[in-house]
């Protein structure tokens, strides 16, 4: 294996703890060829979850992130047949 190889690798424990650390947007984790359609539906859902998250946070004053807009999350989602998650509404105390 080339050290280009090595690199172009994804790191799956880093992209389900951190998914904007490894893709820059959503779409980037539908293309990923390297991944299972269940893995790229776990990123994603997780990537949902930091942005409903956010969501909250703004709300409540803080300054806006980064992140990812939900609607860009859930067309993502969307794309990979995976069914709208319900259970988890932008929430303080999501779980």
């Amino acid at each position: 294996m080339t050290d280009l190889q090595k690199r172009q690798e994804i790191d799956l424990e880093k992209a389900l703890v951190d998914p904007s650390a490894v893709f820059a947007t959503p779409q980037d984790v539908v293309d990923e060829a390297a991944l299972a359609t269940p893995q790229k539906i776990e990123i994603l859902r997780r990537w949902e979850y930091d942005a409903k998250e956010e969501c909250v946070s703004v709300e409540e004053g803080m300054p806006e992130g980064r992140g990812a807009k939900l609607d860009q999350i859930l067309t993502a989602l969307d794309a990979l047949g995976a069914a709208p998650d319900s259970s988890h509404g932008p929430t303080k105390q999501q779980g």
